[in-house]
Formats: structure tokens, sequence, C-alpha cells
């Protein structure tokens, strides 16, 4: 059994038609349907990639900007300083807070879920977090490519099955005049 070609997370490699002839089993009908499928299966994928892209792009700037945070908490920590804020409680309510020696950090989770941290504890939770997101959002932009790709390929492999079916209909055409 011959083993289909994908790039590393599976998506399946879309096969180039070099002889159109040798590749038609049945009719071209039914091989134009089954090229418009995976067409339809590989458009699917990308929708759903593209909705994971954007999730991710938007926690990147979220996970960051606690990290920094968290590294200024450090810092302030090290220096032996106190660290003045102003932070919202609601949309249009802020209050002011004096921090000094911070030992932890609560961090939301998701899902109405906050945690308290040792500050040490949350910048390596976070830092892991920031490179698993960014290799994860790195992954998702090569196989966004790798789908368009295949959606290229498909769509001239298409065209290339349809063209030969016009020259053999015309050819079978000159065929019954002559």
């Amino acid at each position: 059994m011959a083993s289909i070609e994908s790039n590393p997370r599976g998506i399946p490699k879309a096969p180039f038609i070099e002889k159109v002839e040798d590749y038609i089993s049945g009719s071209t009908e039914e091989t134009l349907q089954k090229f418009q499928e995976t067409i339809s299966k590989y458009k699917f994928m990308e929708n759903s990639l593209l909705g994971r892209q954007k999730s991710l792009n938007s926690k990147l700037p979220e996970i960051k900007k606690t990290l920094q945070m968290v590294d200024l908490l450090i810092a302030q920590n090290e220096a032996g300083s106190a660290l003045e804020t102003d932070y919202e409680l609601s949309d249009t309510l802020f209050a002011s807070a004096k921090i000094e020696a911070a030992k932890t950090v609560y961090l939301w989770l998701g899902a109405n879920v906050m945690l308290e941290y040792p500050i040490e504890e949350a910048r390596l939770l976070l830092a892991t977090k920031l490179n698993q997101a960014t290799l994860s959002l790195s992954q998702v932009e090569e196989d966004l490519e790798f789908l368009r790709d295949q959606v290229t390929t498909m769509e001239v492999n298409m065209a290339r099955v349809y063209n030969w079916d016009v020259k053999q209909r015309k050819q079978q055409g000159v065929a019954s005049k002559a």
C-alpha cells in the first residue's frame, strides 16, 4: 500500500497529474467531482487554521504584556523599590496602588479561572506559554502556506482534466464526422 505524502502535521499533499489519460479511471465528471471535494476539504482546513491564527495573534500580545509586567515586578523586587501604578477596577474606575516586595502574582488561566503563582514560577509559566504560542503560530502559518499550494495544485489538476476532456470530445466529434 502506497503511503500518502503529507506535511509534518498530517495534511495530505495534493498529487500533480502529469498525464491526465493515465490518471482518469472513471468518467471525467467523477474525477472533477473528487477534485472539487478535495479542494473543499483543503478550504475547510484553511478556515479552521485561519481561526486558530486569529486566536493566537490576539493571545500573543496579552502573554507578552503579562510577562513584561512580571519582569517589571521582579526587577522592582531586586532593586528593593516600590512600584506605584494605577489599575482598572471597571470601565471607568481606576485606583492607585503601591506594590512592594511582591512574592506572588495572580494569573488568569481562562474560563473565569485565576490562580496565584509565586512570581518566579509565573515568569517561567508565561515564558513557556509565549514560546508555545509563538511556535504554534509559526506552524499555523506554515500549514496555511502549504494548504494554499495544495489548493492551487488541485485547481491546476482540475483545469488540466477539463481541458483534456474538451480535447477528447473535440477529437470524437471530428472522428464521427469523418
